[in-house]
């Protein structure tokens, strides 16, 4: 590798960890271990209003009786936001982000008078409305505009995001990844998204934005997380590009499924995670991953998993 290996494991402290959760942490611990990097914890409660009291606590404890250790101080989103505050300065002065003042009625009444409708996983892919100015109503959030980044982005590629393969289609926003496990990925943001929310109408700076921010801040040279995220990976290259900022690899994690067949979560019946055996809860967690079961301490196990994970993923270069 060009660059020290570091990973992360990002939860949202909206609850407690369930099985799915630790599936995600598992797999960004043994492949930051596998490649003799490091493995950081960040704490993801920008989104105030969904965070509950004292989850972040349960989740490391959690954590720690998992035996995944950080290898530095968790991080906490809610006090960086001056952080992302200078970034979306920092897109505004370049022209690249602008005040939006659409509802969600009015976007949805915009895309029926162009017979448009909720085309991407049920999502309203925004049209652009405020692109060319407010027209005398008061701005709520800020979007990033996908339809003129191409002159912007950086012109040389990052060392360590070589492996990654990423590129920009010259023609239209499509921006293309290699996902470690998922292989070849695609995404036209501009069609499929749209000029999508920097920081939303309520003040809280979105995800997006966060986590492109403080990946770079903290060297992240690889993201590990569950396949439900990889949806979002075009729309963070595009801005990891739009402010000039390193792109790591990316691999996206089977998920573990509840009784409907879609992502377990708190919503469709997730329990919180019990951690009293930890060789249990890691077990399970591992099998979703492909990796055996281990009937000896949880240390030995978290260790053969190690040796196990850097034959299903090579050692990336």
């Amino acid at each position: 590798m060009g660059a020290q290996y570091i990973g992360r494991f990002a939860p949202s402290p909206t609850g407690p960890l369930h099985a799915g959760s630790l599936v995600a942490a598992l797999a960004s611990w043994l492949d930051a271990k596998a490649h003799g990097g490091h493995w950081l914890i960040r704490i993801e409660d920008i989104d105030t209003p969904r965070c509950v009291p004292d989850a972040d606590r349960i989740i490391l404890q959690q954590l720690t009786d998992c035996g995944l250790h950080p290898d530095a101080p968790p991080l906490w989103q809610s006090q960086r936001t001056g952080l992302y505050q200078q970034a979306l300065d920092q897109l505004v002065a370049r022209g690249l982000a602008y005040p939006c003042a659409c509802s969600r009625r009015d976007i949805e009444a915009a895309l029926s008078r162009q017979g448009q409708g909720r085309t991407r996983h049920g999502e309203l892919v925004y049209p652009g409305t405020c692109r060319a100015g407010l027209h005398g109503h008061a701005g709520r959030a800020w979007r990033l505009r996908t339809d003129c980044f191409e002159q912007n982005r950086p012109l040389a590629p990052v060392e360590y995001a070589q492996a990654a393969i990423i590129s920009i289609a010259s023609e239209k926003s499509v921006i293309h990844w290699t996902d470690r496990r998922l292989g070849p990925q695609q995404q036209d943001v501009q069609a499929e998204v749209g000029d999508f929310v920097l920081k939303r109408a309520d003040g809280c700076f979105a995800y997006q934005l966060a986590v492109v921010v403080d990946d770079a801040a903290q060297g992240i040279t690889d993201v590990v997380r569950g396949e439900d995220l990889a949806d979002n990976t075009a729309r963070q290259i595009l801005l990891q590009q739009a402010l000039g900022l390193a792109t790591p690899r990316y691999l996206h994690t089977p998920l573990v499924l509840g009784a409907n067949g879609e992502k377990l979560s708190k919503q469709n019946g997730a329990q919180p995670l019990d951690t009293a055996d930890a060789l249990a809860a890691l077990n399970r967690a591992a099998s979703v991953l492909g990796l055996p079961a281990h009937h000896g301490s949880a240390a030995e196990a978290r260790s053969a998993w190690v040796a196990d994970w850097q034959r299903l993923y090579e050692p990336v270069r």
